[in-house]
């Protein structure tokens, strides 16, 4: 694997392909048990030095994801490393949903939020637009959204980003 890094000095060029290829050798495992626990895996974030990783995993379902399901996942996963030997230092694993500040990625993320106010940044005719509004229906791909006395109807192709929003 080579990525290229613009402006960047040489160690630290070699320390990002390092974290790369640490994230790369860790990622099938850790696929296989999320999709196996019937999941979606929606980010993995590595952080921390050689002795003392921090290990990120965001997951969601199509129900609420517990917190026993987090830690049935997170023992899971911790003893596939183990029996790959795929670390050899000393690394904390942290296993979670994304929460509600999170961006959604996957279309099946959204069946369990229909009624809940989103904002939204789509891309319509060349240009992208932001939207606040309820979602209240999904027709295969297409998302649709009531802002005020209007209906928006997004193509799931098109949404940049999106994001529950919480109300009181």
């Amino acid at each position: 694997m080579f990525v290229y890094l613009k402006n960047i000095r040489p160690f630290v060029g070699v320390f990002y392909l390092c974290f790369m290829e640490f994230k790369d050798k860790i990622l099938p495992e850790i696929e296989k048990a999320v999709q196996n626990a019937g999941l979606m895996l929606v980010d993995v974030i590595v952080r921390g030095k050689d002795n003392s990783r921090i290990i990120e995993i965001f997951v969601d379902g199509d129900d609420f994801v517990t917190t026993k399901v987090c830690a049935d996942l997170s023992r899971e996963i911790g003893e596939a490393f183990d029996k790959a030997e795929l670390i050899s230092s000393k690394y904390r694993l942290e296993v979670s949903s994304p929460g509600i500040g999170r961006p959604l990625k996957f279309l099946r993320q959204y069946k369990k939020n229909l009624d809940k106010h989103f904002e939204i940044e789509f891309a319509e005719e060349n240009e992208t637009k932001k939207i606040k509004g309820k979602l209240i229906e999904i027709n295969g791909q297409v998302l649709v959204f009531g802002a005020g006395k209007e209906v928006i109807k997004i193509d799931f192709s098109n949404i940049k980003n999106a994001k529950v929003l919480i109300r009181f």
